[in-house]
C-alpha cells in the first residue's frame, strides 16, 4: 500500500475543486461584489456558507453514508432511484453539461467572431470538439488528477491570481454603496446568491470520482479512502473560498463603475478590459474554457459511472459518448428551452439535497428514528414544489396562500419550517407507537 502524502492530498483536493469550479462559479462572486459594494464582506459570508460549506458537507455526508444511493435510500429505495435519476439528468445532459460548451463559446469565440451569419456553424464545430475532448478525458475517471489536477487547474489558478493581483494594484475605484438587495441583511442575499451555484447538488455526486482517483494512487481500505475523500473535500472548499474571495474583491473594487451590469459576465468582461485592455478578453476566454472543460469532464464521469451501474447493458464508455451527443444537440438547438424547464426542477430538488446532508450529519442521533427521513422529505418536497410552482405562476388554490404565510417564504426559505416540523413528527411517530 502506497503512503498517501501531503502532495497527493493537495492534488486530489485541487482536482475536486476543478470539478466544482465551472462558469457559474466564475460569474456569481464578482457580480455579488459589484452589487454589494461596501457590504461585500457581509454578503460574501453568506455566500461562503451556501457555496462552499454546504458543498463540502455534501462530500462528507455522501462519503460517510457509503454513497448517495445509501443516503437517499434512508428515505425510501424508490425515492432514492427517482431522486438520483432526476438529479443526474438535471446537473448532467439536460442542463449543466450543455451549458459548459455554450457558456465557454460565448466568452471564448463570440467576442472575436465578427461574421454573425456563420456564428451558429462555428458554435456547432466548437461544441463537437469541446465535447469530444471532454468525453475522451472522462473515459479514464480514475486519472482525473493527472489531467485536471496536475495540468489544467494550476493554469486556471495562476490566471485568477494574476487577475486578482492586477485588481489590487490597479483598482477601478472604491467600493460603492450597496444596491437595494444588499442594503438589508446582506448575508442573507449572499446566501441566496451562493444557492444558485448548485454546487451542493454536484457535491453529492463528485465523491465517488474522488474515491476512484485515491484508489488509483495505491491507497486501499475503505476507511482510509473515506478519510482521504473527506480531506479532499475540505481542501477543495479552502481553494474555493480563496478563489471566491478574490473574485468577489474584483467585483467590489469595480462597483462604482459596473454595478449597473445585469450579470457577472458583463462585470468580468468590463473589469478585464479595464485591467488589461484587449488582452483581457483573451485571458478571460482562457479562464472560462478551462473552468468549463474541467466541470464538463467531472460531470461526464459522474453521470457515466452512475448510469452504467444502474443500466449495465450500456457500458460506461457508451454512456459518456451518449451524454456528449445529447449535450451537443441541446447546447446548439434547445438550450434556452431546457434552461426554462430545468431551473425550476433544480430549485425543487435543491432543498432535498440540503435536507439529506443535514440528516446525515445528525444521523447518529436519529438512527433509531427511521421515520425522520421519509416524513421530513415529504414535507420538504411538498413545500419546495409549491414554492417552485408559485414562482412560475402556477398557484394552487388555498394551498399556495397558506405557504406564503410561512416565515422566509418570500426569501426562498419557505421549505425550512415545514421540513423541521416533518422531522419532529418523524422523531415522535415511532416513540408514540412504542407507547
Amino acid at each position: 500500500m502506497k503512503k498517501f502524502g501531503v502532495k497527493d492530498r493537495v492534488l486530489v483536493g485541487i482536482t475536486l475543486f476543478s470539478m466544482f469550479f465551472g462558469a457559474g462559479n466564475l460569474i456569481f462572486p464578482p457580480f455579488l461584489g459589484a452589487q454589494a459594494g461596501s457590504s461585500t464582506p457581509a454578503a460574501f459570508l453568506g455566500f461562503a456558507v451556501s457555496a462552499v460549506f454546504l458543498p463540502v458537507l455534501g462530500v462528507v455526508a455522501v462519503t460517510k453514508s457509503g454513497g448517495l444511493e445509501n443516503l437517499a435510500s434512508r428515505v425510501h429505495p424508490k425515492f432514492s432511484f427517482i431522486y438520483i435519476l432526476i438529479l443526474y439528468l438535471a446537473i448532467g445532459p439536460c442542463l449543466a453539461i450543455p451549458r459548459t460548451a455554450s457558456t465557454s463559446f460565448s466568452m471564448a469565440v463570440t467576442p472575436f467572431w465578427e461574421n454573425g451569419d456563420t456564428l451558429a456553424a462555428v458554435q456547432l464545430v466548437y461544441s463537437v470538439v469541446f465535447f469530444l475532448l471532454a468525453a475522451f478525458v472522462a473515459l479514464h475517471p480514475e486519472r482525473l488528477t493527472e489531467y485536471l489536477g496536475k495540468k489544467l487547474t494550476p493554469i486556471l489558478l495562476c490566471l485568477i491570481i494574476l487577475i486578482f493581483a492586477a485588481a489590487v494594484f490597479h483598482p477601478a475605484g472604491k467600493a460603492a454603496e450597496p444596491l437595494k438587495a444588499y442594503q438589508g441583511v446582506a448575508a442573507v442575499q449572499g446566501f441566496l446568491d451562493g444557492y444558485q451555484t448548485m454546487d451542493t447538488l454536484a457535491a453529492l455526486n463528485f465523491g465517488m470520482i474522488v474515491a476512484l482517483n485515491i484508489r488509483e494512487k495505491g491507497l486501499d481500505g475503505e476507511k482510509k479512502v473515506m478519510g482521504e475523500t473527506i480531506r479532499a473535500g475540505w481542501i477543495a472548499g479552502g481553494v474555493l473560498l480563496a478563489v471566491y474571495g478574490m473574485l468577489a474583491f474584483l467585483g467590489m473594487v469595480s462597483s462604482q463603475h459596473f454595478a449597473g451590469n445585469t450579470n457577472g459576465t458583463e462585470t468580468l468582461t468590463d473589469m478585464m478590459n479595464f485591467l488589461f485592455g484587449n488582452v483581457g478578453a483573451v485571458l478571460l476566454a482562457v479562464v472560462f474554457v478551462i473552468a468549463c472543460f474541467n466541470t464538463c469532464v467531472g460531470l461526464f464521469s459522474c453521470c457515466g459511472n452512475y448510469f452504467s451501474k444502474v443500466f449495465p447493458k450500456i457500458s460506461y464508455r457508451n454512456w459518456v459518448f451518449l451524454f456528449a451527443f445529447v449535450s451537443l444537440i441541446i447546447a446548439n438547438v434547445g438550450l434556452n428551452a431546457i434552461l426554462k424547464f430545468s431551473v425550476p426542477v433544480l430549485n425543487a430538488i435543491y432543498p432535498l439535497a440540503i435536507l439529506l446532508i443535514f440528516l446525515s450529519c445528525i444521523h447518529q442521533w436519529i438512527a433509531k428514528d427511521p421515520l425522520v427521513y421519509p416524513i421530513a422529505a415529504v414535507f420538504c418536497g411538498v413545500s419546495s414544489l409549491v414554492s417552485v410552482l408559485d414562482s412560475v405562476g402556477a398557484v394552487i388554490p388555498c394551498v399556495t396562500g397558506v405557504f406564503r404565510m410561512i416565515p422566509g417564504y418570500q426569501a426562498g426559505f419557505g421549505w425550512i419550517l415545514p421540513t423541521a416540523i416533518g422531522g419532529v413528527i418523524g422523531c415522535l411517530a415511532k416513540r408514540y407507537r412504542r407507547k
